[in-house]
Parts: C-alpha cells; structure tokens; sequence
C-alpha cells in the first residue's frame, strides 16, 4: 500500500478520532468516559478527553470548528483546567488566533492543530 492509500481514511476521521490517535501514539493513557469533573468553586467542568502520561493529568478540549479559536475559549479551558487541578491543559482546533497563541504560550498551554496532528501521525 502506498503512503498515499494511508494518508486517505485518517483524512476521513473526526478530530476526535484523530486525537485519540496521536495521544496514544505520544504514549498517553486516554479516558474518554469520565471527564465531567467537579472543580474547587462547585461547577462541574466537561472535557472531551482527559490524558495522563506518569503522574501529569491534563484536560483536552477539542473544537472542529471552521473559524479561529479565540483567546476566550483559551481562557476558559484554563480557568476550568485550574478548577479541577489539572495541569497543562490541551486545546485541539483548526487555527488559532494570535492573542489565544500568546496567552497559550504564557500560560503553558498546549495548542493543536489538526494539520500537525495529522503530519504527526505519518
């Protein structure tokens, strides 16, 4: 089979699907049941997967949508990471906004995009 015939059906998967590939790829144990959590304040905060590599647990949010992900939805991953305790959160989307990068970068936060998810995969 060429590498073109493997590149077509993960080009079909949803950016879930794609996820849960690359972290166990990266060697993460995945839960994808789970991940409703009650934070410190009293609100219970929803993640599409929580990730674990050793000790380090870490909240992923995962928006396939077709516009920039905004410094806002980065903010609130942040504050509903820090909620619950856990650190480093993981946002996955298309494209990222510049202010969202910067905020990202000061506040160690991983950004995803699925064109590097999928480059990863190869």
């Amino acid at each position: 089979m060429s590498t073109g015939e493997k590149a077509k059906p993960k080009a079909r998967l949803s950016l879930m699907q794609l996820a849960t590939l690359y972290f166990r790829k990266k060697g993460y144990k995945i839960e994808r049941e789970m991940t409703t959590l009650d934070g410190y304040s009293g609100i219970s905060r929803k993640f599409d997967l929580i990730v674990q590599k050793g000790r380090l647990a870490q909240g992923v949010w995962i928006r396939d949508w077709k516009r920039t992900i905004g410094v806002n939805i980065v903010i609130n991953l942040d504050k509903a990471s820090e909620d619950v305790g856990l650190s480093s959160p993981i946002i996955i989307g298309e494209n990222f906004s510049d202010h969202a990068k910067s905020y990202a970068n000061r506040r160690k936060i991983t950004l995803l995009t699925k064109q590097r998810i999928s480059m990863s995969l190869r």
